[in-house]
């Protein structure tokens, strides 16, 4: 499971027209790519680092500040470029379990407490986002 986070003082999704996730005010716009080989219990952990990881300004984390998330599905950080020009997707999650593992993410976030906005699994979206900084890390689980 890979995410990219990237620190935000707002970010949106919008499908088709409608904003269906939005978050304005500062947090974390996270991309997150499901890989073939993952299973359900790798959601908790990708939870906890992402509420608890202290990236926001003066290093504190949404789960000290209650800071909102933006969760957008990225079947793409899994693509590989190493050969040819064209990206292979053989090491992405399917359909079906990546999106079960995505619900899984967002659903143990908001256990957590945390404020979660979402887009929408396997729709075309268009992410917009105001980076802070900019800062964006890596989070591999």
């Amino acid at each position: 499971m890979r995410a990219v986070v990237a620190r935000v003082t707002e970010a949106s999704v919008t499908v088709e027209g409608e904003v269906v996730g939005a978050i304005d005010e500062p947090g974390l716009l996270v991309l997150l790519g499901i890989h073939v080989d993952d299973q359900p219990e790798q959601a908790a952990t990708m939870a906890r680092k992402l509420h608890e990881s202290r990236i926001l300004r003066d290093e504190e984390s949404c789960a000290d500040t209650g800071a909102p998330l933006l969760v957008v599905s990225q079947f793409t950080l899994y693509g590989d470029t190493r050969k040819g020009r064209r990206p292979s997707w053989t090491k992405a999650a399917r359909p079906e379990p990546a999106e079960k593992l995505v619900d899984a993410v967002v659903s143990e976030l908001r256990t957590r407490g945390a404020r979660v906005e979402t887009g929408r699994f396997g729709a075309m979206m268009e992410v917009r986002s105001l980076n802070d900084g900019p800062f964006t890390v890596l989070i591999e689980v």
